[in-house]
């Protein structure tokens, strides 16, 4: 296919609960309560990293948008020629207000959709146009199961760049998965099957489905939870990412932790549990001393940060250091990514190009391996 008339959808408050530490941002209430906390959207600007690559072809392709915050004033703001087809029935906008958007930009001729935003979202365009009609997601989610999505704002940009070119990319249907967000709150995860999404597939720029975490490794996964705590400075600052895998770090020494958020462990003490983003940077500036961030990656993805730990800012990453990284995975997390790199995705381009290239992975006990960790190699 090559692009003429390019969708645009985006959820203007896609991922605002990730940083906050509230684990999705469904809902009016949990959206409040993220701006309380002083987080920022970022949606539009996950947009435009994705939308930079057709700058080149600005005066070929024409946005077909619902007016304002859902598509429009980041088309205009690159000088796109664009056709407003409709508008939200409300401030802010609903997933309704997404489903009518899908519809309405089909009816209008559009060659492709392009949608920000996180599992929700994909799950409101399964309901308006089913599987055989092709779009992207650009993610902008907190938990982010589902495989219609490019690994990184910048891997959906080249995706469309290649359809503008007119490269031969291919289209496969991939699957809608979302979870449960109020057991998701409560440490549970429950995932469901929505549907498939038709998607455009160019080599590894589309992530994977999430795996479901069945871990039957209980032996390797307590090695590496033995390594890592012999060597805790009871001077250091941890901060421990989610997953079960540093869950077994924590539970190691004693304490509870929080299998899905963020804790703060010092000399063998929870000091703070399920954090978010303002609330880390807070803790490393009063603590003053050596921080370390303890994280895993997502099985079958690989991604190590920014799917569903957003609560590690850009702020709290550049405050740490990737010198102060400790990666944990079993050696079946590793193998089941098939030689496909560890990704980061923070949200600022400058900081995951840094910290691409290799880095040490503790796999058992005094067990260790180098492997790629990468910013979507675009």
């Amino acid at each position: 296919m090559q692009l003429k008339k390019l969708g645009l959808i985006i959820n203007p408050w896609a991922g605002v609960g990730g940083p906050a530490g509230l684990k999705g941002s469904d809902g009016a209430e949990t959206v409040e309560q993220a701006l309380a906390a002083g987080i920022e959207p970022q949606s539009h600007r996950r947009a435009a990293i994705a939308l930079e690559a057709l700058k080149p072809f600005s005066q070929q392709l024409e946005i077909l948008c619902f007016a304002g915050d859902m598509g429009e004033d980041i088309a205009k703001s690159f000088e796109f020629r664009t056709e407003v087809v409709g508008r939200a029935g409300s401030s802010p906008s609903t997933p309704a207000d997404t489903e009518s958007a899908a519809r309405a930009i089909r009816d209008a001729g559009s060659d492709l959709i392009v949608f920000v935003g996180g599992d929700g979202t994909a799950r409101n365009l399964v309901n308006a146009l089913g599987d055989d009609f092709p779009v992207l997601g650009i993610p902008a989610g907190v938990k982010m199961h589902s495989a219609c999505f490019a690994i990184s704002p910048r891997a959906a940009g080249e995706i469309l760049r290649r359809l503008m070119a007119g490269q031969l990319v291919d289209l496969h249907q991939r699957e809608v998965r979302d979870i449960d967000e109020k057991s998701f709150r409560e440490g549970r995860v429950s995932t469901r099957y929505y549907g498939e999404l038709l998607v455009p597939e160019e080599g590894h720029f589309l992530q994977a489905v999430k795996n479901a975490g069945r871990e039957v490794e209980e032996l390797a996964v307590a090695d590496i939870a033995a390594d890592l705590v012999e060597e805790l400075d009871p001077d250091t600052l941890y901060i421990v990412g989610p997953g079960s895998t540093t869950l077994a770090v924590l539970n190691e020494v004693g304490c509870e932790g929080t299998l899905l958020g963020v804790d703060l462990l010092r000399d063998g003490e929870l000091v703070a549990a399920d954090v978010n983003a303002p609330q880390i940077e807070q803790a490393i500036k009063a603590h003053g001393g050596p921080v370390k961030i303890v994280l895993t990656a997502i099985g079958g993805q690989g991604h190590l940060i920014g799917r569903g730990n957003q609560q590690f800012s850009p702020g709290v990453l550049r405050a740490v250091g990737r010198d102060n990284l400790v990666v944990v995975a079993t050696k079946t997390k590793i193998t089941e990514l098939g030689g496909r790199p560890l990704l980061v995705d923070s949200g600022d381009l400058q900081l995951d190009e840094e910290w691409s290239g290799f880095i040490r992975v503790i796999t058992g006990y005094r067990d260790a391996i180098l492997y790629p960790l990468s910013n979507g190699g675009v």
